[in-house]
Protein backbone atom coordinates (compact mmCIF):
# COMPACT_ATOMS: atom_id res chain seq x y z
CA UNK A 1 0.00 0.00 0.00
CA UNK A 2 1.64 3.31 -1.19
CA UNK A 3 1.45 6.33 0.71
CA UNK A 4 -1.49 8.16 -0.27
CA UNK A 5 -3.16 4.59 0.29
CA UNK A 6 -2.19 4.98 3.79
CA UNK A 7 -3.10 8.37 4.20
CA UNK A 8 -6.73 7.85 2.93
CA UNK A 9 -7.40 4.79 4.84
CA UNK A 10 -5.88 6.17 8.35
CA UNK A 11 -8.31 9.05 7.37
CA UNK A 12 -11.45 6.77 7.14
CA UNK A 13 -10.39 5.26 10.29
CA UNK A 14 -10.49 8.19 12.06
CA UNK A 15 -13.41 9.63 10.48
CA UNK A 16 -15.43 6.29 11.06
CA UNK A 17 -13.90 5.62 14.71
CA UNK A 18 -12.97 1.78 14.24
CA UNK A 19 -10.68 -0.30 11.92
CA UNK A 20 -13.21 -3.00 10.91
CA UNK A 21 -15.55 0.44 9.43
CA UNK A 22 -12.64 1.66 7.54
CA UNK A 23 -11.62 -2.09 6.15
CA UNK A 24 -15.34 -2.92 4.60
CA UNK A 25 -15.71 0.94 3.70
CA UNK A 26 -12.31 0.20 1.79
CA UNK A 27 -12.93 -3.17 0.70
CA UNK A 28 -9.52 -4.52 2.43
CA UNK A 29 -9.81 -7.43 4.78
CA UNK A 30 -9.17 -6.49 7.80
CA UNK A 31 -5.97 -7.86 8.71
CA UNK A 32 -3.97 -5.14 5.60
CA UNK A 33 -5.42 -2.24 7.55
CA UNK A 34 -4.29 -3.31 11.56
CA UNK A 35 -0.60 -3.59 9.10
CA UNK A 36 -0.43 -1.17 7.21
CA UNK A 37 -0.91 1.26 10.62
CA UNK A 38 1.54 -0.24 12.42
CA UNK A 39 3.64 -0.13 9.21
CA UNK A 40 2.57 3.98 9.04
CA UNK A 41 3.43 4.50 13.12
CA UNK A 42 7.28 2.88 12.43
CA UNK A 43 7.64 4.80 9.64
CA UNK A 44 6.48 8.24 11.76
CA UNK A 45 8.47 7.11 14.83
CA UNK A 46 4.50 7.92 17.17
CA UNK A 47 2.01 6.41 18.09
CA UNK A 48 -1.44 7.64 15.92
CA UNK A 49 -3.92 5.60 17.31
CA UNK A 50 -3.95 4.12 20.80
CA UNK A 51 -6.14 0.54 20.82
CA UNK A 52 -7.89 -1.85 23.06
CA UNK A 53 -10.12 -4.76 21.59
CA UNK A 54 -13.22 -2.64 22.04
CA UNK A 55 -12.03 0.92 21.39
CA UNK A 56 -9.56 2.92 19.96
CA UNK A 57 -8.51 6.74 20.75
CA UNK A 58 -6.75 9.28 18.69
CA UNK A 59 -3.43 10.52 20.06
CA UNK A 60 -2.38 14.07 19.68
CA UNK A 61 0.67 13.18 17.25
CA UNK A 62 -2.40 11.25 15.35
CA UNK A 63 -4.87 14.28 15.69
CA UNK A 64 -1.45 16.46 13.90
CA UNK A 65 -1.12 13.75 11.32
CA UNK A 66 -4.68 13.60 10.33
CA UNK A 67 -5.38 16.90 9.70
CA UNK A 68 -2.23 16.67 7.30
CA UNK A 69 -3.85 13.96 5.67
CA UNK A 70 -7.21 15.73 4.74
CA UNK A 71 -5.47 18.36 3.47
CA UNK A 72 -2.93 17.37 1.34
CA UNK A 73 -5.61 14.47 0.20
CA UNK A 74 -7.87 17.46 -0.68
CA UNK A 75 -5.35 19.44 -2.65
CA UNK A 76 -4.50 16.13 -4.30
CA UNK A 77 -8.56 15.93 -5.33
CA UNK A 78 -8.60 19.69 -6.44
CA UNK A 79 -5.60 19.51 -8.49
CA UNK A 80 -6.90 15.80 -10.42
CA UNK A 81 -10.73 17.63 -10.73
CA UNK A 82 -9.05 20.46 -12.28
CA UNK A 83 -6.91 18.48 -14.48
CA UNK A 84 -10.13 16.58 -15.36
CA UNK A 85 -12.22 19.36 -16.56
CA UNK A 86 -9.23 21.10 -18.24
CA UNK A 87 -9.74 17.53 -20.26
CA UNK A 88 -13.13 17.83 -20.92
CA UNK A 89 -12.95 21.21 -21.71
CA UNK A 90 -13.17 24.19 -19.17
CA UNK A 91 -17.14 25.19 -18.42
CA UNK A 92 -19.26 26.80 -16.16
CA UNK A 93 -20.29 30.25 -14.64
CA UNK A 94 -17.40 32.76 -15.04
CA UNK A 95 -18.21 36.23 -13.08
CA UNK A 96 -15.70 38.86 -14.10
CA UNK A 97 -15.67 42.68 -13.65
CA UNK A 98 -14.28 45.16 -16.14
CA UNK A 99 -13.74 48.89 -16.31
CA UNK A 100 -16.56 50.13 -18.59
CA UNK A 101 -14.61 51.70 -21.18
CA UNK A 102 -12.20 49.49 -22.09
CA UNK A 103 -14.62 46.71 -21.47
CA UNK A 104 -16.72 48.42 -24.14
CA UNK A 105 -13.79 49.60 -26.77
CA UNK A 106 -11.15 46.40 -26.24
CA UNK A 107 -12.60 43.34 -24.70
CA UNK A 108 -16.25 42.87 -25.65
CA UNK A 109 -15.58 43.45 -29.39
CA UNK A 110 -13.45 40.47 -29.32
CA UNK A 111 -15.57 38.50 -26.96
CA UNK A 112 -17.11 36.44 -29.57
CA UNK A 113 -13.74 34.79 -29.70
CA UNK A 114 -13.17 34.06 -26.06
CA UNK A 115 -16.90 32.47 -26.40
CA UNK A 116 -16.40 29.96 -29.55
CA UNK A 117 -13.09 29.04 -27.83
CA UNK A 118 -14.74 27.92 -24.75
CA UNK A 119 -18.44 27.36 -25.70
CA UNK A 120 -19.35 25.98 -22.22
CA UNK A 121 -17.61 29.07 -20.42
CA UNK A 122 -20.88 31.12 -19.64
CA UNK A 123 -19.97 34.60 -18.43
CA UNK A 124 -21.58 37.25 -16.22
CA UNK A 125 -20.03 40.35 -16.20
CA UNK A 126 -20.08 43.60 -14.70
CA UNK A 127 -18.77 46.82 -15.73
CA UNK A 128 -17.47 49.81 -13.17
CA UNK A 129 -14.50 51.08 -11.98
CA UNK A 130 -15.11 50.74 -7.86
CA UNK A 131 -13.80 48.83 -5.56
CA UNK A 132 -15.11 45.21 -5.66
CA UNK A 133 -14.75 42.73 -3.24
CA UNK A 134 -14.33 39.48 -4.68
CA UNK A 135 -15.09 37.21 -2.25
CA UNK A 136 -17.62 39.19 -0.46
CA UNK A 137 -19.65 39.54 -3.90
CA UNK A 138 -18.73 36.14 -5.44
CA UNK A 139 -16.37 37.73 -8.39
CA UNK A 140 -13.91 35.44 -9.65
CA UNK A 141 -11.23 38.28 -11.54
CA UNK A 142 -11.22 41.32 -12.10
CA UNK A 143 -9.19 43.56 -14.61
CA UNK A 144 -8.38 47.24 -13.53
CA UNK A 145 -6.02 49.85 -15.01
CA UNK A 146 -3.21 51.58 -12.78
CA UNK A 147 -0.96 50.67 -10.14
CA UNK A 148 -2.46 48.22 -7.30
CA UNK A 149 -3.42 48.83 -4.43
CA UNK A 150 -2.25 46.33 -1.58
CA UNK A 151 -5.87 44.50 -1.53
CA UNK A 152 -4.59 40.79 -0.75
CA UNK A 153 -4.96 39.91 -4.37
CA UNK A 154 -3.25 38.27 -6.94
CA UNK A 155 -2.30 40.25 -10.01
CA UNK A 156 -1.50 39.56 -12.93
CA UNK A 157 0.17 41.80 -15.31
CA UNK A 158 -1.37 41.61 -19.19
CA UNK A 159 -0.46 45.04 -20.61
CA UNK A 160 0.88 48.41 -20.50
CA UNK A 161 -1.22 51.41 -21.84
CA UNK A 162 -0.01 54.32 -23.67
CA UNK A 163 -1.13 57.50 -22.63
CA UNK A 164 -1.29 60.97 -24.55
CA UNK A 165 -2.21 64.61 -22.76
CA UNK A 166 -4.49 66.34 -24.67
CA UNK A 167 -7.14 69.49 -25.12
CA UNK A 168 -9.84 70.53 -27.14
CA UNK A 169 -9.17 72.46 -29.98
CA UNK A 170 -11.39 75.37 -28.57
CA UNK A 171 -9.40 75.67 -25.37
CA UNK A 172 -6.35 75.66 -27.64
CA UNK A 173 -7.61 78.36 -29.47
CA UNK A 174 -7.89 80.40 -26.22
CA UNK A 175 -5.20 79.43 -24.11
CA UNK A 176 -2.60 78.29 -26.66
CA UNK A 177 -0.69 75.73 -27.41
CA UNK A 178 2.11 75.05 -24.99
CA UNK A 179 5.44 73.83 -26.20
CA UNK A 180 7.44 73.17 -23.03
CA UNK A 181 6.37 72.29 -19.05
CA UNK A 182 7.26 75.96 -18.85
CA UNK A 183 4.92 77.06 -21.12
CA UNK A 184 2.05 74.46 -19.36
CA UNK A 185 2.34 76.78 -15.78
CA UNK A 186 1.68 79.63 -17.30
CA UNK A 187 -2.04 80.19 -17.94
CA UNK A 188 -3.22 76.20 -18.21
CA UNK A 189 -5.63 74.54 -16.35
CA UNK A 190 -6.41 70.78 -15.73
CA UNK A 191 -9.47 68.70 -15.39
CA UNK A 192 -8.94 67.58 -12.13
CA UNK A 193 -9.62 63.48 -11.45
CA UNK A 194 -10.68 61.69 -8.61
CA UNK A 195 -10.70 58.25 -7.17
CA UNK A 196 -14.12 56.94 -8.16
CA UNK A 197 -13.22 54.76 -4.26
CA UNK A 198 -11.81 56.94 -2.24
CA UNK A 199 -12.38 60.06 -4.12
CA UNK A 200 -9.52 61.71 -3.18
CA UNK A 201 -8.37 64.24 -6.12
CA UNK A 202 -5.08 63.40 -7.75
CA UNK A 203 -4.22 67.11 -8.97
CA UNK A 204 -1.30 66.60 -10.74
CA UNK A 205 -0.39 66.16 -14.75
CA UNK A 206 2.35 63.89 -14.95
CA UNK A 207 5.30 63.06 -17.30
CA UNK A 208 8.56 60.97 -18.70
CA UNK A 209 10.92 63.79 -18.74
CA UNK A 210 14.54 61.54 -19.24
CA UNK A 211 12.87 58.51 -18.36
CA UNK A 212 11.73 60.16 -15.22
CA UNK A 213 8.00 60.79 -13.55
CA UNK A 214 7.69 64.84 -13.09
CA UNK A 215 4.55 65.69 -11.69
CA UNK A 216 2.53 69.12 -13.04
CA UNK A 217 0.26 70.88 -10.90
CA UNK A 218 -2.29 73.45 -12.81
CA UNK A 219 -5.35 75.14 -11.53
CA UNK A 220 -8.76 73.71 -12.19
CA UNK A 221 -12.11 74.48 -11.69
CA UNK A 222 -13.38 71.33 -12.07
CA UNK A 223 -12.68 67.53 -10.55
CA UNK A 224 -14.41 64.30 -11.66
CA UNK A 225 -14.24 60.83 -10.43
CA UNK A 226 -16.23 59.26 -13.92
CA UNK A 227 -13.89 58.35 -16.72
CA UNK A 228 -16.87 59.58 -18.97
CA UNK A 229 -17.18 62.91 -17.19
CA UNK A 230 -13.65 63.07 -17.24
CA UNK A 231 -13.18 63.19 -20.89
CA UNK A 232 -16.48 65.27 -21.18
CA UNK A 233 -15.34 67.85 -19.23
CA UNK A 234 -12.13 67.94 -20.97
CA UNK A 235 -13.85 67.93 -24.73
CA UNK A 236 -15.92 70.78 -23.68
CA UNK A 237 -12.79 72.99 -23.02
CA UNK A 238 -12.65 73.15 -19.32
CA UNK A 239 -9.24 72.06 -19.02
CA UNK A 240 -6.40 69.86 -20.04
CA UNK A 241 -6.34 65.90 -19.37
CA UNK A 242 -4.55 62.59 -20.17
CA UNK A 243 -5.96 59.67 -21.58
CA UNK A 244 -4.49 56.19 -22.32
CA UNK A 245 -4.65 56.87 -26.23
CA UNK A 246 -7.09 53.90 -27.01
CA UNK A 247 -9.84 55.68 -25.15
CA UNK A 248 -9.44 58.68 -27.25
CA UNK A 249 -8.70 57.53 -30.77
CA UNK A 250 -11.65 58.78 -32.24
CA UNK A 251 -11.62 61.93 -31.13
CA UNK A 252 -7.80 62.28 -31.68
CA UNK A 253 -8.54 61.62 -35.37
CA UNK A 254 -11.61 63.70 -35.95
CA UNK A 255 -9.42 67.07 -34.04
CA UNK A 256 -12.04 67.34 -31.08
CA UNK A 257 -8.59 66.30 -29.05
CA UNK A 258 -5.41 67.49 -29.91
CA UNK A 259 -2.38 65.79 -28.04
CA UNK A 260 0.36 68.28 -26.26
CA UNK A 261 3.82 67.86 -25.73
CA UNK A 262 4.38 64.65 -27.50
CA UNK A 263 8.04 64.78 -26.42
CA UNK A 264 7.07 64.27 -23.08
CA UNK A 265 4.66 61.80 -22.54
CA UNK A 266 2.41 60.58 -19.55
CA UNK A 267 3.70 57.71 -17.89
CA UNK A 268 2.09 53.99 -19.13
CA UNK A 269 -0.56 52.77 -17.22
CA UNK A 270 -0.32 49.03 -16.26
CA UNK A 271 -3.41 46.86 -16.75
CA UNK A 272 -3.56 44.03 -14.37
CA UNK A 273 -5.93 40.81 -13.87
CA UNK A 274 -6.40 40.22 -10.15
CA UNK A 275 -8.25 37.38 -8.66
CA UNK A 276 -8.10 35.87 -4.89
CA UNK A 277 -5.16 33.14 -4.43
CA UNK A 278 -5.86 29.73 -4.76
CA UNK A 279 -4.10 26.85 -3.91
CA UNK A 280 -5.75 25.84 -7.82
CA UNK A 281 -7.23 28.16 -9.94
CA UNK A 282 -10.34 26.79 -11.57
CA UNK A 283 -9.27 26.04 -15.41
CA UNK A 284 -12.71 28.31 -16.80
CA UNK A 285 -10.78 31.34 -14.62
CA UNK A 286 -7.17 30.00 -16.14
CA UNK A 287 -8.15 30.08 -19.55
CA UNK A 288 -10.02 33.62 -19.49
CA UNK A 289 -6.75 34.68 -17.60
CA UNK A 290 -4.67 33.82 -20.27
CA UNK A 291 -7.10 35.11 -22.93
CA UNK A 292 -6.81 38.74 -21.57
CA UNK A 293 -3.04 38.13 -21.15
CA UNK A 294 -3.13 37.68 -24.88
CA UNK A 295 -5.84 40.22 -25.68
CA UNK A 296 -3.87 42.69 -23.74
CA UNK A 297 -0.77 41.64 -25.59
CA UNK A 298 -1.80 43.01 -28.63
CA UNK A 299 -2.53 46.82 -27.95
CA UNK A 300 0.95 46.95 -27.52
Amino acid sequence: MDRLDTMRLYARIVELGSFTAAANDLGLPRATVTNAIKALEARLGTQLLQRTTRSQRITRDGQTWYAHCVRLLADLDEVEADFREAALKPQGRLRIDLPATLARQLVIPVLPEFCARFPQIELDIGTSDRFVDLLREGVDCVLRVGELPDSGLVGRRVATLAQVTVASAAYLRRHGQPATLADLQQGHQAVNWASPTTRRPEPALEFVVNRRRRAVSLPARVTVSGVDAYLACCEAGLGIAQFPRYRIADALAKGTLRQILPALPPPSLPVHVLYASQRQMPARLRVFVDWLVELMGRQG
